[in-house]
C-alpha cells in the first residue's frame, strides 16, 4: 500500500506539472506588448535597411553659379519694369485722351518705355527661359516655375501686338487706340500677378 501510495503522489505530482506549463505559458503570452512569435518576424520586416534607406532618400541637384547669376539679372530687370509700367500708364492715359494733341512729354515717355520694355522683357525671356531648362530636374516649385514662363511669353506676345500692330494704327482710329490700351494693360496685370505670384510661393 505504502509503494501504491507513492506511486499515486508521484503521478500526481507530474500531472499537476504537466497541468500548470500551458497556464505559465499561456499567462505570459496574454501579458500586454509581450511579443510574440508573429510579431518579432512583422517587426524585422518592417526594419528599415540601409539599402531601403538609400532609396527613399532625396536626390540633390546642383544648380551651376550661372543659374543664380542669371536668376539675380532676371529679378532686378524684373523690378525695373514696374516703374516703367507706371510711367507707361500716366503717358498712354494722355495719348488715349488726346490722341495727336498730347504733350510732348507722353509721346516721348511712351516711346521711351516701350524701348525699355522691350529689351527688358528679351533679356527676363532668355534668362527665364535658360533658368527654366537648367532647372527642369528640381520638381519643387516645378509647376509655379512652368505656369510663369508661359505667362510671360504670353505677355511678350500682347506687348508685341500692341507695340508693332497697333500703335500706328492707334493714331488714325479710336476703335484701335482702346484695343491698344486694353492690350497694353492687360499684359501689364499678367506679368505683375505673375511675378508677384514667383516672389511669394517660390522658396
Amino acid at each position: 500500500m505504502l509503494v501504491l501510495g507513492a506511486l499515486w503522489l508521484s503521478l500526481g505530482s507530474t500531472g499537476l506539472a504537466s497541468d500548470t506549463l500551458p497556464l505559465a505559458a499561456n499567462d505570459s503570452a496574454a501579458v500586454v506588448g509581450a511579443p510574440t512569435p508573429a510579431t518579432t518576424t512583422a517587426a524585422l520586416r518592417r526594419t528599415p535597411t540601409p539599402a531601403d534607406s538609400a532609396q527613399g532618400r532625396p536626390k540633390v541637384i546642383e544648380l551651376s553659379d550661372w543659374y543664380y547669376r542669371r536668376l539675380t539679372i532676371h529679378r532686378w530687370v524684373a523690378y525695373g519694369t514696374l516703374p516703367v509700367f507706371g510711367a507707361q500708364w500716366a503717358a498712354g492715359q494722355r495719348l488715349y485722351d488726346d490722341s495727336r494733341e498730347a504733350p510732348t512729354w507722353a509721346k516721348t515717355t511712351h516711346r521711351v518705355g516701350a524701348t525699355l520694355l522691350a529689351g527688358g522683357f528679351t533679356v527676363n525671356t532668355v534668362t527665364g527661359l535658360w533658368n527654366l531648362w537648367d532647372s527642369r530636374s528640381v520638381e519643387q516649385g516645378r509647376v509655379l516655375r512652368t505656369i510663369h514662363g508661359l505667362s510671360i511669353l504670353v505677355a511678350d506676345g500682347m506687348f508685341t501686338y500692341a507695340g508693332a500692330k497697333l500703335s500706328d494704327e492707334a493714331e488714325q482710329s479710336s476703335a484701335k487706340r482702346r484695343e491698344h490700351r486694353t492690350i497694353a494693360l492687360s499684359a501689364m496685370a499678367l506679368t505683375t500677378v505673375s511675378g508677384v505670384a514667383m516672389k511669394l510661393w517660390n522658396k
